[in-house]
């Protein structure tokens, strides 16, 4: 008679959940140590709060040593699962608070990289609004690439999302917010940055004998270079990454105008062709459809559309699509 293994975890309790938050912090930190000032405890009480969470599980999480913190296997495994089930809480606990027609909980907002400078961005506007509307809701900012944003949101662990529009999701829903201008720039120890305007390239075909640094995932950025046919000889995962490469004088890359704005001033880099090689992004807020918004999260819908001037009826968060996004100045050949 086969004997049936009793589960290593049976009931989960407040304490388990008190232990998850406290290693999804640990990660999120990158060690023990990190975390303490996050927690608010001490280092020696987050080692024992990890100790007791793999003795509830029966698992080894993390190894750390003098090789520094580092998952195992089953930690990331383990960390996917937290991150979900926190998520699930956060959103019940949301429910509840919608049934008693209050804003409390936390709200978990992420954001494409570097959009604080640009003047069309009004997102801190809409936070000031959103912090007089709603105070006690905890507001937590995240800032990731593209399809992070777009996963985190589909699967619970962002309520909403502000990106630049490439393509369209039906679980998703889009609303219109503000543009950003994106220029193509070459750093001090490039042949182009010290060309005249007439020997600078005057279409997209005599731009191909340049190495192109592009960001490696789908994005306005991936689309137009791929339209294009730029020659990409090197990738970047964020904005900071393909600045540093256009830095090294070995690669043109695409900016947002106004956060190269900065090292064009320092005479670090500059526009090339810019009445040509130039396209514009749409960014948009986005929501899942299902299941319905809670309160807090439709009240911050509508602070980003206040914020943005949008002509919309207040309240409104329409199912908006992404638009393409087109070069400027010329046509692809």
């Amino acid at each position: 008679m086969q004997v049936k293994k009793k589960a290593v975890l049976g009931q989960i309790s407040d304490m388990d959940l008190r232990l998850l938050r406290v290693f999804r912090a640990v990660v999120d930190c990158g060690g023990m140590a990190a975390a303490e000032l996050e927690l608010n405890i001490g280092t020696s009480t987050v080692s024992r709060h990890i100790k007791d969470l793999e003795t509830r599980l029966g698992l080894t999480l993390c190894r750390r040593g003098r090789g520094g913190f580092a998952l195992t296997p089953e930690g990331n495994k383990i960390y996917e699962q937290t991150t979900a089930l926190l998520a699930a809480t956060d959103a019940f606990r949301s429910g509840v608070d919608e049934i008693h027609q209050r804003m409390g909980g936390a709200l978990h907002v992420a954001m494409f990289d570097k959009t604080a400078s640009n003047p069309a961005s009004h997102i801190a506007q809409a936070i000031a609004l959103f912090s007089r509307q709603a105070p006690d809701v905890a507001l937590n900012l995240h800032v990731g690439t593209l399809t992070a944003i777009e996963r985190g949101v589909l699967d619970g662990q962002y309520q909403i999302g502000i990106i630049p529009g490439h393509r369209s999701s039906d679980a998703l829903e889009y609303a219109e917010l503000f543009d950003e201008t994106m220029l193509l720039y070459c750093g001090t120890a490039h042949p182009l940055f010290d060309a005249e305007p007439t020997a600078q390239p005057q279409d997209w075909e005599g731009l191909r004998a340049y190495p192109f640094a592009g960001l490696g995932y789908h994005s306005p950025n991936m689309e137009l270079s791929q339209q294009v046919r730029l020659a990409r000889k090197a990738t970047g995962f964020d904005q900071e990454a393909i600045a540093t490469l256009i830095l090294s004088g070995q690669f043109l890359g695409f900016l947002p105008d106004h956060y190269a704005q900065s090292f064009v001033r320092a005479g670090l880099m500059r526009a090339v062709n810019a009445a040509v090689f130039r396209y514009t992004c749409q960014f948009f807020a986005i929501a899942r459809r299902s299941p319905e918004a809670a309160r807090a999260t439709r009240a911050f819908q509508n602070c980003l559309t206040q914020a943005h001037n949008a002509s919309l009826e207040e309240g409104n968060f329409p199912p908006g699509r992404p638009k393409g996004s087109e070069p400027l100045g010329g046509q692809p050949s």
